[in-house]
């Protein structure tokens, strides 16, 4: 438990998690381009007619966007146990105090979307003819 009846504390802590959030969208941003990168590289090494493989970058990609879900729901874990220690008089009257924990949470099931977004698409991929004008 806090004990310095400061709503400075509590601000602190949603700081973090806004931090947290932001560094949750920035990797979940660069899996997505490495993902689509090393999908233009196979496109324009493929053959007319070849099947476009998904190599290493596809799943580095949905590494680095799995573990962007991975901070962004964390982040709320850690929050909530944060707001647990605080005492009313250090959360300020009327402030909505979910409203960063829900937007964390948007982001992280945006995330899975993602994920099984480019998952599926990865099992539909057609074939490089026709795909570059060639």
């Amino acid at each position: 438990m806090s004990e310095l009846n400061d709503p400075r504390v509590f601000m602190a802590a949603e700081r973090t998690l806004l931090a947290w959030n932001r560094t949750s969208l920035t990797l979940m941003a660069f899996g997505f381009a490495v993902e689509r990168f090393g999908l233009f590289t196979h496109m324009l090494l493929a053959q007319p007619g070849e099947p476009i493989p998904r190599g290493g970058s596809f799943w580095v990609g949905l590494a680095f966007i799995a573990l962007g879900v991975l901070a962004s729901l964390g982040s709320v874990h850690q929050y909530r146990l944060m707001l647990a220690t605080l005492r009313p008089v250090e959360i300020p009257k009327g402030y909505a105090v979910h409203l960063g924990a829900a937007l964390s949470i948007a982001v992280g099931v945006l995330g899975l979307g993602l994920i099984v977004h480019l998952g599926l698409q990865a099992g539909a991929m057609p074939a490089a003819s026709g795909l570059l004008g060639r």
